[in-house]
């Protein structure tokens, strides 16, 4: 079988399957694909990244088919990794795998999940999203003969584990993965790509919801900017359109700005080689000044009037006694966990079983257990 097949027109910068430093284990594989479309392919046809369809992005799943999930959103990060990475000619298939993978670790009920487990688990390591994802493609999916988790390569690992983290984490987990040095650009631009993604789908999410309104969407700058051009541009235009529009030239506009700025950095720090971008050890991927502003009040904004809105704080508490009522229950009967669960206690521990267990179910799943465990005449 001839060699594997990869665009000619990748940059001097862009990661290469060619240049792999390859995978854990030694494989015989059916066909000759570039390693990185592997890897995305494996991510998507994992059990983790299905069960990202019924969990929460800002809204539980069962509060409309409308609104965002994680797998949505995921979905979303990659068309607009890949947009940054065409136009930069960076590996799209890293890029994509990167994006698909990058929330494969997040709990049910989104960050209170996440923030609840690191509480419980305080004194056993605690719990952080990339770090579970790591988990995930690394040991906890089951799916090939003789070993476990996706056997992903060196570079998609790495871009787990250094996502939107901190490349010096004093894990020993880290000792494989260059720590305290900057991952690939591909890595890079999936931290700004999922930023892009979720602070613009969910003002779409929030004004769907009712839980935020063009009025107060004025007091933004970036969004009153953009929205103004796009009533300039189409002056009948009604506000469910409006709001689309706005959104897409809102993503237009960051995504520009990130390229532009990481051709100016790559020119600036004299970056021509992958092995340039390590020596320099600098992040080149990030938003002009002006936009890391205007983002920032973005950001402020929706954390004010929808992430602390009222009615997502009910769904909060209740997402916090779902978890915590599941955790210390599975903690004191640990025979009710699944029997490969409970195979697991000896290498990994219990209470990191227990936090394994509930970090891979869905919002659904978590509270159907709920019910089944805490209501008496619930069927099991």
């Amino acid at each position: 079988m001839s060699d594997s097949v990869e665009r000619a027109d990748l940059a001097s910068y862009a990661c290469s399957s060619a240049l792999s430093l390859g995978r854990k284990h030694v494989e015989e594989f059916r066909d000759n694909r570039p390693a990185f479309e592997r890897d995305r392919d494996r991510i998507i046809h994992c059990a983790a990244f299905r069960r990202l369809e019924y969990k929460t992005q800002v809204f539980v799943n069962h509060e409309g088919d409308y609104y965002r999930t994680r797998l949505t959103h995921s979905l979303e990060v990659s068309q607009i990794g890949r947009a940054i990475a065409r136009k930069l000619h960076l590996n799209e298939e890293l890029t994509e795998a990167l994006a698909l993978a990058h929330d494969l670790g997040h709990t049910p009920f989104g960050h209170t999940g996440e923030e609840v487990l690191d509480r419980l688990m305080e004194d056993f390591g605690g719990f952080e999203h990339n770090l579970q994802s790591f988990r995930v493609v690394d040991s906890l999916e089951e799916r090939y003969p003789g070993f476990n988790g996706l056997n992903l390569t060196w570079e998609v690992r790495e871009g787990i584990i250094k996502h939107a983290s901190p490349y010096d984490a004093p894990l020993d987990i880290m000792k494989e993965y260059l720590p305290g040095v900057v991952p690939s650009i591909e890595a890079q631009i999936i931290n700004s790509a999922d930023e892009i993604a979720y602070n613009n789908h969910d003002i779409d999410d929030g004004l769907k919801a009712g839980h935020l309104s063009l009025a107060m969407l004025e007091e933004v700058d970036l969004w009153r900017q953009v929205s103004s051009g796009v009533r300039g541009k189409y002056p009948a235009i009604d506000d469910r359109r409006l709001v689309y529009q706005t959104i897409s030239a809102l993503i237009g506009l960051q995504l520009t700005d990130l390229c532009a700025m990481i051709e100016s950095n790559l020119e600036r720090l004299g970056i021509v080689t992958t092995d340039d971008l390590r020596l320099v050890n600098s992040c080149v991927a990030q938003f002009s000044d002006d936009i890391i502003t205007r983002n920032a009040e973005l950001k402020r904004f929706l954390f004010e009037k929808l992430y602390r809105h009222h009615k997502v704080d009910k769904m909060r508490v209740k997402a916090e006694i779902v978890i915590t009522r599941l955790f210390e229950t599975y903690l004191r009967f640990p025979n009710l966990l699944p029997p490969k669960y409970q195979a697991r206690y000896q290498r990994c521990g219990l209470q990191r079983v227990v936090c394994d267990y509930i970090a891979g179910m869905t919002d659904r799943f978590a509270m159907d257990e709920y019910r089944r465990l805490f209501e008496p005449y619930e069927r099991m």
